[in-house]
């Protein structure tokens, strides 16, 4: 995950650097073999306005081979060779959160998408842990149940990961997908609410207060160009 701090400027540089991501490093990454590649742009979230690029790649090593390619790739350099000539700056600051996907969901889920699909609303979540224990317990929790539970009512799943370099660790970090706002609250009341959820939480050790000791959320939309939407 690679957040790319904003501000809010008269020369537009949410949409500027956009269209960047969307045109010339999106593609890019694909050509370097990751993917795929999601681009979004905060909705509801602390530190905004931000975008947030969540790319695949298949191993630490492929992670290190993709921008090796990157920074030989003749048609991204133009492109942000371009761009770097502007004397209004692309972006302010950007932060690196290095995931693995868990064993029972290692890789991204795409949502299936069609013709003229309106662009869904999209929910990242980090639980924190107080110990690497208690949090190998939450996402035994995941593993065993709870993303079973979340398909079942509703809540899309696009990827879960293991925090293995960032901010704030040890934690985990999951994106899942609503048609809408108002669809997001159904999903989540119906998922709270429902038996198998209360009993799984009602599990002795795996309360939420016994795993987790912090949860954030953000709200996402994707912009043009994102191969998740």
């Amino acid at each position: 995950m690679r957040y790319f701090r904003l501000r809010n400027t008269m020369d537009n540089q949410r949409g500027r650097w956009s269209e960047h991501l969307g045109k010339a490093l999106l593609p890019a990454m694909r050509r370097a073999g990751a993917g795929p590649v999601g681009l979004f742009a905060s909705t509801i979230a602390p530190g905004a306005p931000f975008l947030l690029m969540v790319a695949q790649h298949a191993s630490l090593a492929a992670f290190e081979q993709c921008w090796q390619r990157l920074g030989a790739d003749g048609e991204l350099k133009s492109a942000t060779e371009a761009l770097y000539k502007q004397v209004q700056l692309p972006y302010q600051r950007m932060d690196v959160h290095l995931l693995r996907g868990f064993q029972k969901f290692p890789a991204i889920e795409t949502p299936p998408g069609g013709e003229g699909r309106a662009a869904r609303v999209f929910e990242l979540r980090t639980y924190e842990s107080n110990t690497p224990e208690s949090l190998r317990k939450k996402i035994g929790m995941f593993e065993d149940g709870e993303i079973d539970l979340f398909r079942k009512f509703g809540l899309v799943p696009v990827f879960f990961g293991e925090m293995i370099a960032g901010a704030n660790m040890p934690n985990l970090t999951y994106m899942v997908a609503f048609d809408s706002l108002a669809a997001r609250e159904a999903n989540w009341r119906a998922f709270a609410t429902s038996p198998e959820w209360k009993k799984m939480a009602a599990t002795p050790g795996l309360s939420d207060g016994e795993v987790v000791s912090n949860i954030s959320s953000t709200i996402l939309s994707p912009v043009a160009g994102s191969m998740i939407r």
